[in-house]
C-alpha cells in the first residue's frame, strides 16, 4: 500500500501545546484520528488569531474553509501526553494557501512524531457563496 508523504517546510514559525484529553483517546487507547483533525483545527485557530486574523471574519462574512486535508500518522499519543503542535503558511494560490502542521509529544527526554499533515484553505465569501481571493494583507502576514 503506498502511503502518503507530506512534504514539510524547513521552519515552523508558529507552535502551541495541546494536552490530550480523555475524549480524544479511543478505544486502541490512544489519540483517534478524528481528535488528531481536531486538534489540527484548534491550531490552526490559534495560528490565525496570532497573526490578527480569525476563521470566519462576522463583519464581511468572509473566512476560510478546508478544502481538503492529508494527515501522516507516526507515532501514538495518549491521555496526559502534551502535543506541540507547530504550524506553517505555504503554496500560495490566488484563492488560498496551505497550512502544514507538525504533532510531537516529548516522553522521558525524548521527542516522538505522533503525526504530520497539511489543509487547503480557501478563502470563501459567505454573502456569494463563492470562492475569494487571498487578500495581499493576509498572504503578507502568512509569510512572516
Amino acid at each position: 500500500m503506498a502511503r502518503i508523504k507530506i512534504d514539510l517546510p524547513a521552519a515552523f514559525p508558529f507552535s502551541t501545546q495541546i494536552p490530550v484529553r480523555i475524549q480524544d483517546v479511543n478505544y486502541g487507547g490512544h489519540v483517534g484520528n478524528d481528535a488528531i483533525l481536531s486538534i489540527m483545527h484548534e491550531s490552526r485557530l490559534q495560528y490565525l488569531q496570532s497573526i490578527g486574523y480569525k476563521e470566519l471574519d462576522l463583519v464581511t462574512n468572509t473566512g476560510l474553509i478546508m478544502a481538503d486535508v492529508a494527515i501522516a500518522y507516526k507515532g501514538e499519543a495518549f491521555h496526559g501526553d502534551v502535543l506541540v503542535v507547530e504550524v506553517a503558511a505555504g503554496e500560495f494560490s490566488t484563492f488560498g494557501f496551505e497550512l502544514f502542521y507538525r504533532i510531537t509529544t516529548s516522553r522521558a527526554d525524548k521527542t516522538h512524531t505522533i503525526a504530520e499533515g497539511k489543509t487547503g484553505m480557501v478563502c470563501f465569501d459567505y454573502n456569494t457563496r463563492k470562492v475569494a481571493r487571498l487578500s495581499p494583507e493576509m498572504k503578507a502576514s502568512l509569510e512572516n
